[in-house]
């Protein structure tokens, strides 16, 4: 008979006795595996992946597939088909436990971070979106969850308003969503819904066939108001808006990669009315039919294209946005607004943000690019000169998320302890920038808490919003950047050793003290370093230090301040 002794203890040595008072080990593997498994899935998420690091057998138990089914049934009961992926069990529990929304308002005296109602129909959270008065969430299963603002008791009898507190199922079966491209959500009137419905078949049969269709509600009631059918035959993935109101386009985005387009008056929704519209191939895919578009993006007057090959194709509508984006109104047809630009970049891009007048770009090595309008310095370029061409942000890198608004920018990036943390720049005005009332022209860190599992952001007028979601399938895209690519580092040549300057550190300290030594005075020299600490790669702790440090220095300084050193120094 072979003994086995618990893993953590390891085997006892032969013929030795066992200490006085504590008798014979047992061993856990003496259990069986269903009870150690379904004595496991009590434990909270976070304590079993903690104790599937311990050792090699509670790694293979606290990975089975068993514990994590019973661990989704416990989050969410309601749930009976895992999803898809390798591993759908444990994705599924993940993407359950992690879900949230969270949201700061910028206005009023609570300035915290609050989180809303979590749907427990949810199945994880995908994307969201907040219009005039409400929220929209849509879970991995296609369903789509209208999160409403109410009036609500609070513990001490009072009467609140509180964002997010309620929730409805709006439709099932939806694929994506989109409302008015534009940063206010005030003009946020109606939600457009791409989802699938079942439709009959031929006369006289039974048999029916799924075809994706379009359908309008309003954001308001969730009343729908519109709905528009395709053939069976035309599938789509995205759709996004663009336009005035009166002329409204519908870009939908299909499995293959080509982009249909059609117009609708929004201003007619609500009436009670059947007519047709026209389904067209947009000019992209037409004058360029090799190309395959992963992904679409949109505001009020222009759209960005990015293929299935990393390059970025421009549509930009009006003369005045083209000119702050490019500089110039050169090569601007009014007569032909359809015609794609291709933008030049050294890299594929991966994904982008664009805001009203300004854009942002991330590419496969996790660098980014920020092209448009600098007027507040929204770029986070350190200074407020309009940039006609992509320009790289060289302080920044490897971002989980990027927003461009209306004048400012944000992104949300993760240290090297894998907390988060949210940078910004541009306008401040309204509180938009948390403790940078007066805003920056280069990235600095805000004073906002962030979730552990945040993964996309959207900042309205009122508030910022952050979703919190783990999906273990979707794992980082980034790659390493080659040394004859990293800025400031020489090309390689013949009996050269390794890079004298990595990825431009010391380039960009010499910048750093250029800036600090052209501050005016010494509190002016004091707040430049306190952004030049949020752009450096530290870690949290070590941010958090030096910005302390540098309060502590300012405040003996007394205010007082100090001239500019003499040349000769």
């Amino acid at each position: 008979m072979v003994k086995r002794s618990c893993p953590s203890c390891g085997p006892s040595e032969p013929g030795g006795e066992e200490k006085k008072g504590r008798g014979n080990p047992v061993s856990v593997q003496l259990f069986p595996p269903e009870l150690v498994e379904h004595i496991i899935s009590f434990l909270p998420v976070r304590d079993v992946v903690a104790l599937g690091q311990t050792c090699h057998y509670f790694h293979q138990v606290c990975d089975a597939e068993s514990v994590w089914r019973r661990i989704c049934h416990r989050l969410s009961p309601r749930l009976r088909e895992q999803g898809s992926g390798v591993r759908p069990w444990k994705r599924a529990a993940i993407l359950n436990y992690t879900k949230g929304l969270y949201f700061q308002a910028f206005g009023g005296r609570r300035r915290c971070l609050s989180k809303s109602v979590a749907p427990q129909l949810a199945h994880g959270y995908r994307r969201f979106l907040p219009t005039k008065d409400h929220v929209f969430i849509l879970d991995y299963a296609g369903t789509l969850f209208f999160l409403k603002n109410a009036l609500v008791s609070s513990t001490l009898g009072q009467i609140q308003w509180k964002r997010a507190c309620r929730y409805v199922v709006l439709c099932r079966g939806a694929k994506d969503f989109a409302s008015d491209p534009r940063c206010d959500t005030v003009y946020r009137k109606y939600l457009y819904v791409l989802a699938t419905r079942e439709q009959p078949g031929v006369v006289g049969t039974t048999s029916s066939r799924a075809c994706d269709c379009v359908e309008v509600y309003l954001q308001s009631s969730g009343q729908r108001v519109f709905k528009m059918t395709f053939h069976h035959s035309m599938s789509f993935k995205q759709i996004v808006l663009v336009g005035q109101e009166t002329q409204r386009a519908l870009l939908l985005l299909t499995e293959e990669g080509k982009i249909y387009s059609l117009v609708v008056n929004e201003t007619q929704l609500d009436q009670p009315r059947s007519y047709t519209v026209q389904l067209a191939l947009r000019k992209v895919s037409r004058c360029l039919p090799h190309l395959r578009v992963a992904c679409m993006a949109s505001n009020q007057s222009s759209t960005l294209y990015i293929t299935d090959q990393g390059g970025v194709y421009f549509e930009v509508h009006t003369p005045g946005v083209y000119r702050d984006l490019f500089g110039t109104l050169q090569a601007f047809d009014p007569l032909d607004q359809q015609m794609p630009l291709a933008l030049s970049l050294p890299a594929k891009i991966l994904f982008c943000a664009l805001g009203y007048n300004h854009l942002g770009l991330v590419d496969e090595f996790g660098r980014i690019f920020m092209q448009g309008n600098n007027r507040y310095g929204q770029l986070g370029t350190g200074d407020k000169m309009d940039r006609g061409e992509p320009t790289q942000v060289h302080y920044l890198q490897r971002p989980i998320a990027l927003w461009c608004g209306l004048n400012h920018s944000l992104v949300l990036s993760q240290g090297s302890d894998f907390s988060k943390e949210l940078l910004g720049c541009g306008c401040g005005a309204g509180g938009r920038l948390p403790g940078w009332p007066k805003g920056s022209a280069s990235f600095v860190k805000l004073h906002i808490k962030v979730p552990l599992c945040a993964c996309s952001l959207c900042s309205t007028r009122e508030c910022l919003y952050m979703l919190s979601s783990h999906d273990i399938e979707h794992h980082p895209a980034y790659r390493d950047l080659p040394a004859s690519k990293a800025v400031g580092t020489p090309e390689p040549s013949l009996g050269a050793g390794a890079p004298q300057d990595p990825g431009g550190v010391a380039w960009a300290c010499e910048e750093y003290l250029s800036q600090i030594h052209n501050c005016p005075t010494l509190q002016d020299r004091m707040e430049k370093m306190k952004e030049i600490v949020g752009w450096m790669p530290l870690m949290a702790a070590q941010k958090d230090f030096f910005w302390e440090a540098l309060d502590m220095l300012q405040r003996a300084a007394g205010g007082a301040g100090q001239g500019p050193p003499p040349p000769e120094s």
